[in-house]
């Protein structure tokens, strides 16, 4: 690492949760509505689609721009708690984010909403970030470096010590725009971490 980590990020689907199975359960109630096709699992870019983007970015892309509007009042209108418990804990990380806090501020940047804090709540991991910064919070969703650089002026730190996890190439478009240190889980977009457990070495803890 090029300087030293003061804070570390973590994007929520894919990296702290398996949520595809919830993410395609939402998405496809809206789809339903509108009478369009559901989206497979097998279907890898819609599906990786619905499980990277912003809900403007999902909807845009499944119906269009001009639909857009109309998807995101209907999605207002659907309780996402009820696909909560479809979402797996990524193994090692509740131990990895004990260790890790009690030495270092630790923090969300998610294209997620307004279901991140309800997710933390439900699986008992609040208590653990220092800031939650979602999509809602920022002008512009990843791959824009907005959340992250909102992440850097809340804790008032300087980017190049964050250390950013994703699993995406909107993750790691948004840490490069940035300027912090980007770390791929399970995935080859750059340094590359396979299991929880391997961050605090990566970081220097």
């Amino acid at each position: 690492m090029s300087a030293e980590c003061r804070v570390v990020v973590f994007d929520c689907d894919g990296v702290m949760f398996d949520s595809r199975q919830a993410n395609l359960a939402y998405y496809n109630v809206i789809l339903r509505h509108f009478g369009e096709p559901e989206v497979d699992k097998e279907q890898k870019e819609r599906a990786h689609l619905c499980h990277t983007g912003s809900s403007p970015q999902v909807f845009a892309g499944l119906l269009g721009e001009e639909r857009l509007q109309e998807a995101l009042i209907v999605a207002a209108q659907v309780d996402y708690d009820q696909f909560i418990p479809q979402l797996t804990v990524e193994p090692g990380l509740r131990e990895v984010l004990a260790a890790l806090a009690q030495t270092v501020p630790l923090a969300i940047a998610t294209n997620r909403g307004s279901s991140m804090p309800r997710i933390l709540e439900h699986f008992d991991l609040s208590g653990y970030f220092s800031e939650v910064v979602t999509h809602q919070d920022v002008a512009r969703p990843k791959p824009f470096p907005d959340m992250l650089l909102e992440v850097a002026r809340r804790l008032n730190v300087a980017v190049r010590h964050m250390t950013f996890i994703g699993d995406s190439e909107l993750d790691q478009a948004a840490a490069q725009r940035a300027g912090c240190h980007f770390i791929a889980y399970q995935w080859e977009g750059g340094q590359r971490m396979d299991h929880h457990q391997q961050l605090p070495q990566l970081i220097g803890r």
